[in-house]
């Protein structure tokens, strides 16, 4: 991709906020309600929560492996786990809401993101052979086939103007954009808007900026980026590790960018913050995720 000035970029500075060395550290997710920050390491089913006020930070949450979540609008954590299962996560008790996709059962959900209606999409990542699948849970519990041969399902954003849809395959290298009908959930017209070389690392989580630009993360490119409305690289900002896995903008007024990265389970003495949480300071603020709205029905405890 070609490269627009990186100028501004460069004041930006990474702190780090936690070190839990996650092997894939993922999914940050700023809730308004508890004015805190929650992030995953997937393979080793954990969970994480920060808060900026006193600083404080802890693992809330250890079982089966956690891609994707959402913040239900009660306040709720709606996890996406391996095999399929979706399941309500609250005062430390999960509950299932899908038992298991059969198709999903070699399979771990990764990144899901709530649309403007409380709908959720969700992506699955294969375990080996196979390939990942884009679904979308609606209102109802009800569960829906988008797409199909997905290499590695990862970032997605709605537009400001709610008629457009990105949408992440990292092993293609490449981010799409879809026409997004708001009324009933639909996607449409797939047309590549990026497209990433090998030197810029793998294209993995995504976010939007309340300028309507998508910020990507890139898995091996030790960076976060912000593409132009063309889909070209126009700001860079450097992290100190390679596997940098996803970012969300937090804070009361999500002025602060919080980004998750990976390899913390064989990260050596020459790179000691694999798999930390970061933060920096935006010049741009960003815009808070959908709630997501998942009527619940009656549920039974997760087997972990």
């Amino acid at each position: 991709m070609s490269h627009e000035s990186l100028a501004d970029a460069e004041q930006a500075k990474p702190d780090m906020i936690a070190n839990y060395a996650c092997e894939t550290g993922e999914s940050p997710l700023w809730h308004p309600k508890e004015r805190r920050l929650y992030w995953s390491d997937i393979p080793a089913g954990r969970l994480f929560r920060y808060t900026p006020s006193t600083g404080a930070h802890e693992q809330c949450y250890q079982g089966r492996p956690v891609g994707g979540f959402t913040i239900q609008a009660n306040g709720a954590l709606l996890l996406f786990m391996d095999r399929g299962t979706i399941a309500l996560w609250r005062d430390g008790v999960a509950t299932e809401i899908v038992t298991e996709i059969p198709s999903e059962r070699q399979c771990c959900f990764n990144d899901a993101i709530a649309d403007p209606y409380g709908r959720v999409f969700c992506g699955t990542v294969p375990n080996g052979e196979g390939k990942g699948r884009l679904y979308r849970l609606d209102q109802d519990a009800s569960l829906h086939l988008l797409l199909d041969g997905i290499g590695c399902s990862n970032g997605m954003a709605f537009a400001l103007d709610r008629k457009s849809f990105y949408y992440t395959d990292s092993l293609a290298r490449e981010i799409y954009l879809f026409n997004y009908n708001l009324e009933d959930g639909s996607i449409s017209d797939r047309r590549v808007f990026a497209r990433f070389d090998e030197a810029d690392g793998l294209p993995d989580g995504a976010t939007l900026d309340s300028q309507g630009r998508l910020w990507c993360a890139l898995w091996d490119g030790a960076s976060i980026v912000r593409l132009s409305s063309g889909g070209e690289i126009a700001e860079r900002i450097s992290l100190p590790t390679s596997q940098v896995s996803s970012l969300t903008f937090g804070g009361d007024d999500y002025a602060d960018i919080y980004i998750t990265t990976a390899g913390g389970n064989t990260s050596v003495e020459c790179d000691p913050v694999a798999g930390a949480l970061f933060r920096i300071k935006a010049q741009i603020p960003g815009v808070p995720e959908f709630f997501s709205r998942i009527e619940v029905p009656a549920i039974s405890p997760l087997t972990t």
